[in-house]
C-alpha cells in the first residue's frame, strides 16, 4: 500500500486547512494572531469543549490550556477525535492516511509495513467522512469580511509583467484588483465570497528563496492583520462566474487564482464559469456552493501532477480523481480534464499552455 511520511504532510498543510478539519470536528475555530483558535475537543464532545485548544501556525502544533496541558500535532488530534467522537481507537499511521487522502496530498509508494493502515481505522473513516458531507450539505458558513480599504494601499503599476506574459489581460488584472505589496515582494490576490464580500488576500511570492522555503502562495499579513480565510469554505472568482455558471450549468474548478484570470482572459466575462478551490483538494461546502450556483456538470481541471503515463504518479492522479467522483458524482455529473495525450509540462495547469490546448484538452474530458 501507498505510505505517507509523517513530516511531508504535515509540511505540506496550510493554516486553511487545519481551520477546515477543526470545523468538521465540531471545533468552531477562529483565526488569531498566532494562528487558530478552538474548543476542547482533543478531550471533550465538541459541544462540551472550552475554547481553550490553540494551534500556532509557527510551530504547526496543538496546546491544550486546562488541566490536560498537552501539546500534539494533527494527526495526534484526528486520533483523540476518533476515539472522543467516533468511539474508535486507531494508530499513528491511519491518522496521517485519513489527513493526506483528505486533502489530496500524493503518498510515497513503498512496502514497509509500517505504512499500512488498518483497514478497520479507514472504514470508521470513511463512515465519518460520509456523514459529514451529507451534513454539510445544510450548512451555511459566513467568513470574516475585512475592510477592503487595504486594497487601496497596494501598487497597480508595477512587478505585474510576469502576469502578463502568461496569457492574462491587464483589463482582467485590474477587474480583480490583482496588485503588488512592496513589503512582502508578492503579487497580492483579493478574495471575495459569492457576494461579493472581501474575506481575504493571497500572495504569491516573487522570491525563489521564500517559494522554496515557504511555498509560492499564502497569506498577507499587513500590520498586526493576517488577511487569511478558510479556502476549503470559499471558492475563488465565484462571485464573478456565478451567473454564467447558472446560465451554462457548468463550471470549473481550478487549482489556482492564476488559472480563473488566464481564462477570463482567453474567453471573456461573460463566458467566465471559472473558480479555484487554490489547491488539490475539493471540500463538499465547495460542492454544494456550486450546486447553489446551478452547475449541472463541475469540470475538475487539475495541474499535470505525473511524469510520465503509467506510473507511479500517473496512477496517484487517476485514483485522486476516482476518490472525487466516488465522493460527489451523485449530486451533478463530474468530468475531468487530464492530459493523457502529453500536451502539457508537468506541474502545468491545463490552461497554461494556451487557448488551443485548453480547448483541446476540454473536449477530450473524461467522463467516469
Amino acid at each position: 500500500m501507498a505510505g505517507y511520511d509523517k513530516l511531508e504532510v504535515r509540511e505540506k498543510l496550510e493554516i486553511e486547512d487545519i481551520y477546515s478539519l477543526l470545523l468538521e470536528f465540531g471545533g468552531e475555530p477562529e483565526y488569531s494572531s498566532f494562528g487558530i483558535i478552538s474548543r476542547t475537543i482533543c478531550h471533550n464532545p465538541a459541544h462540551e469543549g472550552s475554547r481553550k485548544l490553540y494551534y500556532y501556525e509557527n510551530s504547526d502544533l496543538f496546546r491544550c490550556y486546562t488541566d490536560c496541558g498537552d501539546s500534539f500535532d494533527i494527526f495526534e488530534l484526528v486520533q483523540k477525535v476518533s476515539r472522543i467522537q467516533w468511539h474508535k481507537e486507531t494508530d499513528l499511521n491511519g491518522a496521517i492516511y485519513y489527513v493526506a487522502v483528505k486533502f489530496g496530498i500524493a503518498p510515497n509508494f513503498g512496502t514497509d509495513d509500517d505504512n499500512v493502515v488498518n483497514a478497520e481505522d479507514w472504514e470508521a473513516f470513511e463512515k465519518y467522512s460520509h456523514i459529514k458531507d451529507i451534513e454539510i450539505k445544510d450548512l451555511k458558513v459566513t467568513l470574516e469580511e475585512y475592510d477592503d480599504s487595504i486594497l487601496d494601499k497596494l501598487r497597480y503599476d508595477l512587478k505585474l509583467t510576469p502576469w502578463l506574459k502568461e496569457h492574462m489581460t491587464q483589463e482582467v488584472l485590474d477587474s480583480a484588483r490583482i496588485g503588488y505589496w512592496l513589503g512582502g515582494d508578492q503579487i497580492t490576490i483579493p478574495h471575495y465570497d459569492k457576494d461579493g464580500r472581501f474575506v481575504g488576500l493571497r500572495g504569491r511570492t516573487m522570491c525563489k528563496d521564500e517559494a522554496m522555503a515557504y511555498g509560492k502562495y499564502r497569506p498577507i499579513k499587513i500590520m498586526d492583520t493576517q488577511y487569511n480565510h478558510a479556502l476549503s469554505m470559499n471558492l475563488y472568482n465565484l462571485n464573478f462566474s456565478k451567473d454564467n455558471i447558472k446560465k451554462m450549468g457548468k463550471a470549473i474548478i481550478f487549482e489556482s487564482e492564476k488559472s480563473c484570470l488566464i481564462y477570463r482572459s482567453y474567453f471573456g466575462k461573460d463566458a467566465d464559469i471559472s473558480v479555484a478551490c487554490c489547491g488539490s483538494n475539493i471540500s463538499a461546502y465547495q460542492i454544494q456552493m456550486l450546486l447553489d450556483a446551478g452547475a449541472k456538470e463541475i469540470i475538475v481541471a487539475f495541474d499535470r501532477d505525473f511524469e510520465v503515463k503509467g506510473d507511479k504518479t500517473y496512477m496517484a492522479q487517476i485514483n485522486k480523481y476516482k476518490r472525487i467522483y466516488n465522493k460527489y458524482h451523485i449530486y451533478c455529473n463530474i468530468s475531468f480534464i487530464f492530459d493523457k495525450n502529453n500536451l502539457l509540462p508537468i506541474k502545468a495547469s491545463p490552461i497554461d499552455n494556451g487557448k488551443e490546448i485548453f480547448l483541446q484538452l476540454f473536449n477530450e474530458r473524461i467522463f467516469l
